[in-house]
């Protein structure tokens, strides 16, 4: 899936999907692309070089992923604990989209929750 067709998907996912470079006063940091729900992240790649998507998933599903798909890997710069890393270019978009979708839910059902009880 090309960039600005995933750029639209994430943005699809809700309402409360917002777009943000956080990292601008980074080195190698002014191209990461983030997308938040509930204000965090649940995806994110480099614009400048786009081979790598970070997404938040499941712990218990992570190793069966790697496994199942060569596209899935480690993510970018996050725990390998809680996120993957999927590449845009040999993924099936329909696999990207639900991984997406998967991310987007985990973390609007944790932050909904937390908001909630405050």
């Amino acid at each position: 899936m090309n960039i600005e067709a995933y750029r639209e998907y994430c943005l699809s996912l809700g309402n409360d999907v917002e777009e943000k470079l956080p990292f601008i006063k980074f080195k190698n940091g002014d191209g990461v692309l983030v997308f938040y729900v509930c204000e965090h992240m649940f995806a994110f790649f480099d614009c400048n070089d786009y081979h790598v998507i970070s997404l938040k998933c499941q712990p218990e599903q992570i190793d069966e992923l790697k496994a199942q798909y060569d596209c899935i890997g480690n993510p970018y710069n996050e725990s390998p604990k809680h996120w993957i890393g999927i590449d845009p270019h040999t993924a099936p978009d329909d696999l990207l989209m639900e991984l997406t979708r998967n991310s987007y839910n985990i973390v609007k059902a944790k932050y909904t929750k937390t908001k909630r009880t405050r």
